[in-house]
């Protein structure tokens, strides 16, 4: 069942032109609408990004399919796309929103932290996790984080927001690169001393079962892929498939000029046999019909 939205809050900054919205439920969720500047696809690769980084165990915010009905959008001015040339209301209908992370209470949200407190983030080890993960689905963006605290506390924790740029956003195709996917400050990963520090999300990506990839996707409401199930089913057997590169996507990051992991030990750089500790990379995908 989708959230139904029942007032606009704010218009929010990025690409997409996401709009903060109340729903029924009473959180704040940050809206993408169809017609957004981007693509239609990012809808499904946020829900898709989303739901796989919980299901490996990454702090992400919850996610849901946000119904917004014509009648709000008449009677919201604020609703509408800058497409440059024209402007244009919001589509209504089903679209993908993410629960505003730290939700309404009073608290302290940043996308950037100075050098000192980034240090200190409660989950900075997550980045490592993160890295998997959109080495895994092919992030064509920087890796995106938000910094969340309460009002006493010192320390944020982060939370990995911003998918909809998986799968090489519109054009669901894997062209992957070394910097594709990563944060853009190499503090995040100083402390990755090697394979170990990547776990337990590369293990989980690496034996992540079929169906639980297939139960995420059949999630995603068939207006947002324009109703073509072989697209979404071809998107999720080649997910499948690249389970088993996502160490060599790594080491790539990892010889890049960048240089991102300081501390890596040289005795690790090898990685454990795959034959030996991940005899789920020979099974079979399989198809179904969504």
């Amino acid at each position: 069942m989708a959230v139904l939205a029942v007032q606009q809050i704010r218009r929010m900054r990025g690409g997409a032109q996401s709009h903060l919205m109340l729903g029924e439920d009473g959180n704040a969720w940050v809206v993408k609408f169809q017609n957004n500047p981007q693509h239609l696809r990012v809808l499904p690769n946020e829900l898709l990004g989303t739901r796989l980084a919980a299901l490996i165990g990454l702090t992400v915010p919850a996610c849901e399919v946000v119904e917004v009905t014509p009648w709000l959008i008449e009677r919201t001015p604020e609703l509408e796309m800058d497409l440059g040339q024209r402007r244009e209301r919001c589509r209504p209908g089903l679209q993908f929103g993410s629960q505003l992370v730290g939700g309404l209470m009073p608290g302290h949200r940043s996308d950037y932290l100075p050098e000192e407190q980034l240090s200190e983030v409660r989950n900075l080890h997550e980045f490592a996790g993160a890295l998997a993960l959109d080495k895994w689905t092919c992030n064509a963006n920087g890796r995106q984080a938000l910094f969340h605290r309460r009002g006493r506390e010192r320390r944020y924790t982060a939370a990995f927001i911003d998918q909809g740029f998986c799968f090489n956003a519109g054009e669901w195709r894997f062209l992957d690169a070394p910097l594709r996917g990563v944060y853009m400050r190499n503090l995040v990963y100083r402390e990755v001393t090697g394979w170990e520090s990547f776990e337990p999300w590369l293990s989980r990506i690496e034996t992540v079962a079929p169906e639980a990839v297939w139960a995420v996707a059949e999630t995603v409401p068939p207006e947002w892929y324009e109703g073509d199930a072989s697209l979404l089913e071809r998107l999720v057997e080649k997910l499948m498939e690249r389970r088993t590169q996502v160490r060599d996507l790594i080491t790539a990051f990892r010889e890049s000029s960048r240089q991102p992991f300081p501390k890596w030990n040289s005795s690790a750089q090898g990685g454990p046999s795959r034959s030996l500790f991940h005899p789920k990379w020979t099974d079979a995908v399989p198809r179904r019909v969504m």
